[in-house]
C-alpha cells in the first residue's frame, strides 16, 4: 500500500522565525514555519500547474487595472497570530499590500486564499492549514480546487466570522469569488485535462 502523507514532516526544530526568515531569503527551495518548526515545501504535478496556469491567467486578467491584485507562490505570507509562514498557491490581496519589514517579501493581508489540492496536501490544506489562515483578519474567501477530480470548496466568512461552505462538481458550474466580484467556469479550470 502507498503511504499517503496527511501532515508536513518537520526538517528542522526549534528555529526562531527570524533566524527561519534570513534562512529562507537565501534558499533555493521553499519552506513553511509554524511555531518553531520548518517545513519543506513539495513539488507540483502538470495537472497542478495547468490548472494554476488557467486560474492565475483568468485571474491576471480580469483584475487587470484594479484595486486588487493576484500573486503567486512565490509570495510569502506571514500569520502573526500564530506564527505560520507559508506559500499559498495564489493570493489575492485588496489594496495596499501589507509587509512584515523592509524587504518586501512577505504579505500579511490577502483577502483571498486559493489552494491547489493533491493527494499530499489534501488534509493539511483542507484542516490545520485552513484553521491556521481563518486567524488572518483580512481574509474573506478560501478556495479549494482539487488536481485530481472536478471539485471546487469555496469557503466565505461570514459577518459572524463562521464560515460557509459551498461545493462545485461539473464542468458546468460557475462559482463567484465574492471578494473581487469575479465568476470563473468549472471547464475553464479543468480545460484540456482528463480524470
Amino acid at each position: 500500500m502507498e503511504h499517503e502523507l496527511n501532515e508536513p514532516v518537520p526538517v528542522y526544530k526549534n528555529m526562531s522565525a527570524a533566524a527561519y526568515l534570513s534562512a529562507e531569503r537565501d534558499a533555493f527551495e521553499k519552506h513553511e514555519y509554524y511555531q518553531g518548526e520548518v517545513f519543506a515545501m513539495s513539488g507540483a504535478s502538470i495537472k497542478h500547474n495547468v490548472i494554476f496556469s488557467h486560474v492565475f491567467t483568468e485571474l491576471g486578467w480580469k483584475l487587470k487595472g484594479k484595486n486588487c491584485m493576484p500573486f503567486g507562490s512565490d509570495l510569502r505570507i506571514h500569520i502573526p497570530k500564530n506564527t505560520l509562514y507559508t506559500y499559498p498557491d495564489i493570493s489575492i490581496i485588496c489594496g495596499e499590500t501589507e509587509c512584515t519589514d523592509g524587504l518586501f517579501d512577505t504579505a500579511v493581508n490577502p483577502s483571498v486564499i486559493i489552494e491547489l489540492l493533491s493527494k499530499t496536501t489534501r488534509s493539511y490544506d483542507k484542516g490545520e492549514k485552513f484553521s491556521l489562515y481563518r486567524d488572518i483578519d483580512s481574509l474573506q474567501e478560501y478556495i479549494l480546487i482539487d488536481t485530481e477530480r472536478i471539485h471546487v470548496e469555496k469557503h466565505i466568512r461570514n459577518h459572524d466570522n463562521s464560515w460557509q461552505l459551498t461545493e462545485f462538481k461539473s464542468l458546468e458550474d460557475t462559482f463567484l469569488i465574492n471578494t473581487v466580484d469575479l465568476s470563473i467556469a468549472l471547464k475553464d479550470i479543468y480545460e484540456g485535462l482528463s480524470f
